[in-house]
C-alpha cells in the first residue's frame, strides 16, 4: 500500500506518460506535417520545416510540461531550451528524410513525402521522449530516495561507530 502511494507521488509511469506523449507530441507532429508542405509553396521547404518546428516545440514543451510529464504547470525557460536542443535533432533528422527521399525519387509525391516526413518524424518522436523524460522533465531522484522507508532499525551505538578507531570499541559498538 505504501509503495503504490509513493509511486503516485513520484510521478506517472513510462507507459501512461508515452501514450500522453503520442496524443499530445502526435498531433502537434500531425498539424506541423500539414503545415510544412503548405508553408512550403512561398518559402523554401528547409526554412518552412525550421519556422514549423520552433512554434510546434513551443507549443508542445507547454503540453508535455502540463500534461504529459505530470510537472503541472508551464514549462520553464530552462525546458523549452532543452526541449528545443531535442527538437534540434529532429529537425535534422527529418530534414535529412526528405534530402534523401528527394535524392532516390525524382518527383515523389505528396503522399510519399508525407509518410517519409511522419516515418522520421515518429524515429525522431521516439529519442526525444526518452531525452524528455530523463532529461528535460526527470524528477529529482533524491526527493524519492528520502522517502524509501527501511524494515530494520537504525541503532544510535551504530550511526556513531564510524567515528571511532579503535577496532575494541568498534566491536563492542556493533
Amino acid at each position: 500500500m505504501e509503495t503504490a502511494r509513493g509511486r503516485r507521488q513520484a510521478g506517472p509511469g513510462a507507459f501512461s506518460t508515452f501514450a500522453r506523449f503520442v496524443l499530445c507530441g502526435g498531433g502537434v507532429g500531425l498539424a506541423s506535417s500539414f503545415a510544412v508542405p503548405l508553408l512550403a509553396f512561398w518559402i523554401p521547404w528547409i526554412l518552412a520545416n525550421a519556422l514549423i518546428t520552433v512554434v510546434s516545440t513551443l507549443l508542445a514543451t507547454e503540453m508535455h510540461a502540463r500534461f504529459t510529464f505530470g510537472a503541472g504547470g508551464r514549462a520553464t525557460w530552462r525546458q523549452h531550451v532543452q526541449s528545443a536542443g531535442a527538437a534540434g535533432g529532429a529537425y535534422v533528422v527529418t530534414c535529412v528524410a526528405i534530402l534523401v527521399l528527394h535524392q532516390l525519387v525524382a518527383e515523389p509525391g505528396a503522399v510519399l513525402g508525407q509518410v517519409v516526413y511522419l516515418s522520421a518524424s515518429a524515429l525522431a518522436g521516439v529519442a526525444r521522449f526518452a531525452v524528455l523524460r530523463l532529461v528535460v522533465f526527470a524528477r529529482k531522484r533524491s526527493h524519492a530516495a528520502a522517502t524509501v522507508r527501511t524494515d530494520r532499525p537504525v541503532h544510535p551505538a551504530v550511526t556513531h561507530a564510524s567515528a571511532r578507531t579503535d577496532p575494541a570499541e568498534l566491536c563492542r559498538a556493533a
